[in-house]
């Protein structure tokens, strides 16, 4: 969805909710595919979730440094293989196999 005024499809509504929803995905991700600020996030939120969910959804997402790249940075120390498969633009990268 590259262009700013485009409406997203229904896949990309349940895609973008699953992404929002996922703690380890940052606001940043979905802006970088869907070109969806994260005020534009949490607006679909809002609108495709009960309001009780969205009321947990925000308590729990507001401030959390998982949901921002520049919070995060600094803070992810977990071990990554080199073996593991890189991910861009959520389309897997293939390696080269030898």
């Amino acid at each position: 969805m590259p262009e700013k005024d485009k409406v997203p499809s229904p896949e990309e509504v349940d895609r973008i909710v699953e992404m929002a929803w996922e703690d380890r995905t940052p606001f940043e991700a979905i802006k970088a595919q869907f070109s969806l600020s994260e005020q534009q996030v949490i607006l679909i939120m809002r609108t495709e979730m009960k309001p009780t969910s969205f009321r947990m959804w925000r308590k729990r997402v507001q401030g959390r440094a998982t949901k921002h790249v520049k919070l995060t940075e600094s803070q992810d120390t977990r071990f990554k293989s080199n073996m593991q498969r890189q991910i861009s633009m959520n389309k897997v990268s293939k390696r080269s196999i030898k």
